[in-house]
């Protein structure tokens, strides 16, 4: 994968000259502490800091931490914070309070207040990232913990506090564990786990800078592992399924997964993204009730970029960007490396459209993680964040400060223009955008269901950042040239109690052209996945969101299940959110 080409040289200096444009465009926009997003953080009471444990040693794992969730813990119906602690095992002759993962329950008030210890859930591994799921059916989001040693498994007891289940469930996975993911594979109504593994860490490896400092090792340095899939076998216990279903076949060095249908057969796929070797597509060839998978990343044009080079895939965003009803896939990547968007194409599978859609140039001087859909305007369309830091020293950002100052990046906000194309949006990007730390996960959700998206931006060895989105956003930057009312529809898709992963929805509605078009009222269908474990290290906002501008009513809203039932709404009114669970017959 690492041998030069006659394709090489070329794209190689198109990168270096998208660099030159997106970093001159970058210093020329002006700076303000304005914007959509704004750092709510200390107003809500959010206190924590993670800490990976720093002894000088440069220990790999300290420069990929930290994730998080949004997630209703307690059912109360707003989203409450769980957040990754390094808990680096105390030299010997240290005493003191072993770190710990950290629930902050959100209250009525909208503040946050810490409920680790009552909860259950301050777990002392070396945490990376979460899963969650409600594996029982009970209604109550159970959590899994990937850990660089043991993972943990909480099952939640359905009165606000959790217990770790771990080796009575049966699950083992020994390996240094990145992003999971609950889903139902075989469509028999439990979800099962598939835990994404990174690599096989020799800590006697030691690696430096250009300049010969000591820094982190990059991945090519070590081994890779094979990820792993627990079945979930119904009544508490798990068997680990992952030879029988193909998936001890591959090595990779995996940090962040999604599952979804990306074929177009209602069976719901794995897409892994890969550190420094080509990225896995598991298509599900199972039959009902089995669970076998076949890897199919290079056939579907999704396993390296447009030249046939394995990239840093760090975190993945996936929606359809494009608004053509079909599911497309976003990897962010190491810097003088272009993020990645694979835009799906029907049945050929997917296509590099990143410099097409804008998302090039502006990627090249930074390392991104998480990432994730979204719209930011409420206009319909999916916008996109990513969140940036170096894995190796640079230089330090003016914004800059403490141990972290010379692995601190700005992170990246970006309007589309409802065709699939994006536009860099600074200044009025607000905190996101204005503030240099060493950002890791990006999390998605709607925290004061007002029905403008929020953002939660881990930092490595730094303050995670609760941004509130604020509908203030103007004209300057935005490729609109009118306001937007910014109407909106939540929608929570259930299933008895639980809510559904995999499921569908589409929402039709009529938009009004330009005046100076001869056209009608054009039906915008807008497509939308409950698919909750995407970015990096995350857990997202398991509720659907759909921006409506000034849309006054859904025309039509279809919703599929998993297992093929669906509900279809007619004439719905906007600004609410809605509960729906499946009809009896189908």
């Amino acid at each position: 994968m690492g041998r030069m080409t006659r394709h090489t040289i070329p794209k190689l200096l198109v990168q270096l000259i998208l660099l030159l444009v997106a970093s001159t465009t970058a210093a020329d926009e002006p700076t303000s502490k304005a914007g959509r997003f704004v750092d709510v953080t200390h107003a809500t009471g959010l206190d924590f800091v993670h800490d990976p444990g720093l002894r000088g040693d440069y220990f790999v794992p300290e420069s990929l931490g930290a994730g998080g969730a949004l997630f209703d813990y307690d059912s109360d119906g707003d989203l409450d914070i769980y957040l990754m602690n390094g808990a680096r095992p105390a030299a010997a002759d240290q005493e003191s309070e072993p770190l710990r993962n950290r629930l902050f329950r959100k209250d009525a008030d909208g503040s946050f207040h810490d409920v680790t210890l009552a909860s259950g859930l301050g777990d002392t591994g070396y945490g990376m990232g979460v899963a969650i799921g409600d594996v029982d059916q009970d209604g109550a989001p159970d959590v899994y913990v990937t850990n660089y040693g043991p993972d943990v498994f909480y099952r939640n007891q359905g009165d606000g506090t959790f217990v770790d289940v771990t080796q009575v469930a049966g699950i083992d996975n020994p390996d240094w564990a990145s992003s999971a993911v609950f889903f139902d594979p075989d469509l028999d109504g439990d979800l099962d786990l598939y835990v994404a593994n990174y690599l096989v860490l020799d800590t006697a490896v030691v690696c430096s800078d250009l300049a010969g400092r000591p820094d982190y090792c990059g991945p090519g340095s070590f081994q890779g592992v094979s990820d792993r899939l627990f079945r979930n076998q119904g009544d508490g216990t798990w068997s680990d399924v992952s030879r029988s279903a193909g998936l001890d076949q591959v090595k990779g060095k995996g940090l962040g997964v999604v599952s979804a249908d990306l074929n177009g057969d209602h069976k719901p796929d794995l897409f892994v993204a890969n550190d420094g070797q080509p990225n896995l597509l598991w298509l599900n060839r199972g039959a009902a009730g089995e669970i076998l998978f076949e890897e199919q990343a290079l056939k579907m044009g999704v396993a390296v970029d447009a030249i046939g080079r394995a990239e840093a895939g760090m975190g993945i965003a996936l929606g359809d960007a494009d608004g053509d009803g079909m599911v497309d896939l976003f990897l962010s990547h190491l810097r003088t490396q272009t993020n990645t968007l694979y835009s799906q194409a029907g049945d050929i599978g997917f296509v590099e459209t990143t410099a097409a859609a804008g998302l090039a140039g502006p990627s090249l001087p930074f390392t991104g993680f998480g990432t994730g859909f979204f719209d930011a305007d409420n206009d319909g369309d999916l916008d996109l964040a990513v969140a940036n830091g170096r894995v190796t020293r640079g230089p330090i950002e003016a914004a800059a400060e403490g141990a972290w100052a010379a692995y601190a990046e700005p992170n990246l906000f970006f309007l589309n223009d409802g065709r699939g194309h994006f536009k860099r949006i600074v200044t009025e990007g607000g905190a996101l955008t204005q503030q240099v730390e060493n950002s890791r996960a990006l999390i998605v959700g709607d925290v004061d269901n007002d029905g403008h998206v929020d953002l939660l931006v881990t930092q490595g060895g730094g303050r995670a950042l609760l941004l509130r989105n604020i509908p203030s956003m103007r004209n300057t930057e935005s490729m609109r040239n009118t306001e937007s009312k910014e109407h909106w529809l939540g929608v929570q898709i259930h299933d008895g109690a639980r809510t559904v992963v995999g499921a569908r929805a589409w929402a039709d509605l009529h938009a009004a052209v330009s005046s100076n078009s001869l056209e009608g009222p054009a039906v915008q269908h807008l497509l939308r996945l409950v698919a909750p474990s995407y970015s990096y290290l995350a857990h997202n906002d398991s509720r659907i969101h759909f921006g409506l501008a000034e849309t006054p009513e859904v025309d039509m809203l279809r919703v599929r299940w998993p297992d093929g039932r669906t509900l279809t709404l007619h004439d719905l009114p906007v600004d609410r959110w809605l509960q729906l669970t499946p009809p009896r017959d189908h």
